[in-house]
């Protein structure tokens, strides 16, 4: 995204990255570990850089521009589904990562998002320290808005670390699903949207 407005954005997270880097040196100390052994002399700079690429770089994008510029005048289009888009994220609670697959729906109205942009909206919702449940609510809840869809859906399977460590639940997956609009009423939308979700 070339905006001046996702620069900025993006130029403020880089000017975190040395203070990221001198926290996990901290972080790193506190565990009494050799920040001069071989092995962690470059990981404050590895992991920083991860974060803010990988953790936080949702914060620097913006759905309204994403989902700018839609396609107007087209004939009436029922029911449009992108499924199987890859997702990671970051838990908020125990700074553990998170990778799933997501579906996302929306019910036009008059307007049309090209298919790569619903990618980049839950690229957008996900690279943060969120709940997956809370990005699958703000995927649906942007295409309501900016695109002003008359219904929306995004349902995301995710495998948590937080909770495959923990006793060793290494196959546990996380479904979660939001609906909105005629997704909640429509049962025909509903059958359509999780036909093809079901393995």
């Amino acid at each position: 995204m070339n905006d001046p407005k996702f620069k900025a954005m993006s130029d403020q997270l880089s000017e975190r990255r040395g203070a990221i880097e001198d926290a996990l040196r901290e972080l790193l100390r506190a565990c009494e570990l050799d920040l001069e052994h071989k092995d962690l002399r470059n990981t404050p700079t590895r992991v920083a850089k991860t974060w803010l690429s990988e953790f936080l770089s949702g914060f620097a994008m913006d759905p309204a521009i994403i989902l700018g510029n839609p396609v107007k005048g087209e004939g009436a289009t029922e029911l449009v589904i992108v499924r199987g888009i890859p997702y990671h994220g970051l838990c908020p609670h125990h700074l553990l990562p998170y990778t799933g697959v997501a579906t996302v729906a929306y019910l036009p109205d008059d307007k049309l998002a090209g298919f790569g942009r619903l990618a980049d909206l839950v690229r957008c919702y996900t690279r943060r320290l969120t709940l997956q449940e809370r990005a699958g609510s703000d995927i649906a809840d942007a295409l309501m808005e900016h695109l002003g869809a008359r219904g929306a859906g995004c349902l995301m399977r995710g495998h948590h670390t937080c909770l495959s460590i923990p006793e060793n639940k290494h196959a546990t997956e996380v479904e979660t699903c939001t609906l909105r609009g005629e997704l909640q009423t429509r049962p025909d939308l509903r059958s359509q949207f999780f036909a093809g979700s079901h393995r």
